[in-house]
């Protein structure tokens, strides 16, 4: 896959993911420290879940969207993808490369986060350790299953319209459905509304994907039948997202 290797190249060798593993590393371990919650020990394992997950997000909703709008984009408009597209690699594969080039470095950063989750801020108790393994493999799960998709759709928006239609775009979807989802349907209880509530039932409600606070609170695993019927929905938002940047996606300017 020469795209691939291509794309991952240049993304290595700008060194920006340097900042993104440091501070996934470290800020979990330095924030508690230097917060309130350094006054209570029992505070510190959970203000370690928050600052490990917010951090997480943080750097791939800004740094890895970033990165596939603007790969995506240069793919288009460095002739680039056009040069690929005569060796054969049609515009899906060209689509593909570049996304698992930019997951790649997604993928081990969310897999540190379990994993700092995991084993530097594992409950004392020995009921709630034995379901930390689980929770911490459904929030992975579901985290990599709403990334994915969005970082198809950076590049194909980018590479359509440009670097800042795929990252605004992309990050905007991805704010609305963690937080806007929300909003709209607190205001919805309060007062109903069809146009409201038409727009609340299409809505990506990725806010389901964040478990920061089921593990903060200790509040256990998802059941297995909740936590399948999450992945079906993300898998379907995933085949959707996948047309949209499929359609969106081409491998050289238009003439």
């Amino acid at each position: 896959m020469p795209l691939f290797r291509l794309t991952f190249a240049t993304i290595f060798q700008r060194k920006a993911w340097v900042i993104c593993v440091l501070a996934v590393i470290g800020l979990p371990f330095v924030l508690p420290v230097i917060s309130s919650a350094s006054e209570n020990f029992t505070l510190i394992k959970p203000a370690r879940i928050q600052a490990a997950w917010a951090t997480l997000w943080i750097c791939t909703l800004l740094w890895g969207l970033f990165t596939a709008a603007k790969q995506g984009e240069a793919n288009a408009k460095t002739g680039m993808g056009e040069y690929f597209f005569t060796t054969g690699i049609s515009n899906g594969k060209q689509l593909f490369q570049i996304w698992l080039a930019v997951f790649a470095f997604i993928a081990p950063l969310a897999i540190c986060t379990a994993g700092i989750s995991q084993f530097a801020a594992t409950p004392g108790a020995t009921a709630e350790k034995s379901m930390w393994w689980t929770l911490n493999f459904q929030y992975l799960t579901l985290f990599l299953l709403v990334v994915g998709p969005l970082l198809a759709l950076a590049i194909g928006l980018a590479s359509r319209f440009g670097g800042i239609v795929g990252f605004a775009g992309s990050l905007g979807i991805a704010l609305y459905g963690l937080y806007g989802v929300g909003y709209l349907d607190n205001l919805l209880k309060i007062e109903s509304h069809p146009m409201l509530q038409s727009i609340w039932l299409i809505s990506p409600q990725y806010r389901f994907a964040d478990l920061t606070q089921r593990l903060y609170f200790k509040d256990g695993a998802l059941p297995a039948a909740a936590f399948r019927d999450m992945v079906f929905y993300f898998v379907g938002i995933l085949a959707i997202y996948c047309g949209v940047s499929r359609f969106c996606f081409r491998a050289k300017l238009s003439t």
